[in-house]
């Protein structure tokens, strides 16, 4: 130990309101210290002021490594966008590759996160929230849909490594998502609480599975489903019993876990609450991710300071974030991945569809 004191930031990532931080915002942050920050389509524009707003987050806390998180999947989730950035295809893409090709699908899937780190990187961020783990279940809601790279674990492992090696060979985190296991939502868990009948049995032959071999990646994020054969009063991110018996449990995942985004309405209660819930529940970190001032508030006073093994935890993330040590491609480097990745996904996508 060099004696120096650890730093403990709050148990809580925010979200920022518009594309550049208000006075009123870099008073709270400063004030409140979250551990890090997530931005959404609202905050972006172009890459200049990406940069810029970025670069204003780690002024304000003081902090050139603090976390800042953005959801960039690519199809449906990618909020940098053209024509700024890539057009990304969707996982589902992939997937639909490995049936025919699974060689090719898995060289295309590091390929195609190794170009999003480097407009991740270039932009300012230093974590995405991808891959998806979660099974594609037939007859279920679209909100996983095509985020899934299939209906097989055995296509879903080898495509979501694949990706987690070219995000971090590229210097961006990878969050897999959504633990344990989001594929058999009936509805979509922004806008109302699915519930999963399946036994405990099959959810962790299936379900499980893909998160019990991708264990070993330091951040995860939660699932907002009541799996009623496990605990038939809370979803996941605020239950104790899917947290300790499956997460930590049947799962084995041992490190940094994030609620997903507390403001959607699969979880009922205030703000305050929720954060308190999955706090207690066993999240290491709660994410509010709307920006909105109120709310914010409401996390910032029931979150903590980090402490104990979510401390412990939120260091293995903090410290893979400051050990990147990656040089900007060339562009003719840039040019020649994403050439091979056009040639490799050409049966079956292209990006001017």
């Amino acid at each position: 130990m060099s004696g120096l004191e650890v730093r403990k930031p709050r148990a809580c990532i925010l979200g920022v309101e518009g594309t550049e931080l208000s006075n009123w915002e870099k008073g709270f942050f400063r004030e409140a210290d979250p551990y890090g920050f997530i931005l959404f389509a609202r905050n972006i524009a172009d890459q200049k002021q990406v940069r810029a707003l970025n670069n204003q987050l780690r002024e304000v806390v003081g902090n050139i490594n603090v976390p800042i998180f953005v959801d960039q999947e690519g199809g449906r989730v990618m909020r940098l966008k053209p024509p700024h950035w890539r057009k990304i295809p969707a996982a589902g893409v992939f997937g639909q590759l490995f049936e025919s090709a699974p060689e090719d699908a898995r060289e295309a899937a590091y390929i195609n996160a190794r170009l999003m780190a480097v407009d991740l990187r270039d932009a300012g961020f230093n974590i995405t929230c991808a891959p998806v783990l979660d099974i594609r279940f037939p007859g279920m809601s679209d909100v996983v849909g095509d985020r899934s790279y299939g209906a097989r674990v055995e296509q879903i492992v080898p495509l979501a490594s694949a990706v987690a090696a070219g995000l971090l060979d590229g210097g961006i985190a990878p969050v897999i998502k959504h633990i344990p296991g989001h594929g058999r939502a009936s509805v979509d868990s922004h806008k109302d609480l699915p519930i999963v009948t399946a036994s405990r049995e099959e959810l962790s032959r299936l379900d499980f599975e893909p998160f019990r071999q991708m264990k070993d990646v330091v951040a995860a994020m939660s699932a907002h489903l009541l799996f009623t054969a496990i605990d038939d009063q809370r979803p996941g991110t605020v239950s104790a019993k899917v947290i300790s018996e499956i997460v930590r449990g049947d799962i084995g995942f041992e490190n940094f876990l994030i609620s997903d985004d507390l403001s959607m309405e699969a979880l009922g209660g205030s703000i305050a609450s929720r954060t308190h819930e999955c706090l207690a529940a066993g999240c290491d970190i709660a994410l509010h991710c709307n920006g909105k001032r109120t709310e914010m508030e409401e996390v910032v006073s029931m979150a903590p300071k980090l402490a104990g093994e979510a401390l412990t935890r939120s260091q293995l993330l903090s410290n893979q974030i400051a050990g990147f040590n990656v040089a900007q491609p060339s562009s003719a480097q840039i040019s020649d991945w994403q050439a091979r990745l056009d040639e490799l996904l050409s049966p079956v996508w292209s990006a001017e569809v």
